[in-house]
């Protein structure tokens, strides 16, 4: 991961709930910095550190937000939403029954099959490799004997949110590491 003291050519922005937490870690919750305007205009959030640069009209000029808070808490009590990628994450992006970490090969995978009663919600589905998912076929993991890794659950926003804090991004910038917690070294 790099971390630049300059600022990125799209001049993301990290947003943070009220208590100044990221609203999410994986996918890292930033705005581009014309939603991060709109939203300092209608008092949305709080700036709460810049950019060098500064964004320009005829009538007016700011410097570009690097990190904004809400004003409004978020909670993050709700329940996730039941997504491939969501499914991913908690699978920590690895197949469920050899343990290969091929993002290529990713898909989604019926625990139990759907010629069998099985369905499509979070205690039934677990990401697989394509090769363990054809191997296991129309089968159940002891039918196919592929026990799978770890039992199957729905997570909680919290569990998600930790397990996302596993993938730190490409970059950061360097007015974000006040707010996130990975071990980086700064690009010279």
């Amino acid at each position: 991961m790099k971390v630049f003291r300059t600022a990125p050519q799209d001049l993301r922005c990290l947003v943070l709930n009220a208590d100044y937490q990221p609203l999410s870690y994986y996918p890292l919750s930033t705005w581009p910095w014309q939603e991060a305007i709109k939203a300092v205009f209608l008092e949305r959030v709080d700036v709460v550190s810049e950019y060098d640069h500064a964004i320009r009209s005829p009538s007016f000029h700011m410097r570009a937000p690097s990190v904004v808070a809400l004003r409004d808490f978020v909670t993050q009590d709700r329940s996730p939403a039941f997504t491939r990628f969501n499914v991913f994450l908690r699978d920590g992006f690895t197949c469920q029954y050899c343990g290969s970490k091929r993002l290529d090969m990713l898909t989604f995978d019926h625990v139990v099959p759907r010629a069998y009663g099985g369905t499509t919600k979070w205690d039934n589905i677990v990401a697989a490799c394509a090769p363990c998912n054809l191997k296991k076929g129309g089968r159940t993991p002891a039918e196919a004997r592929m026990p799978l890794r770890k039992p199957v659950h729905q997570p909680s926003m919290h569990q998600l949110q930790a397990q996302g804090r596993s993938f730190p991004p490409k970059y950061l910038h360097a007015s974000w590491l006040d707010y996130l917690y990975w071990d980086v070294e700064l690009e010279p």
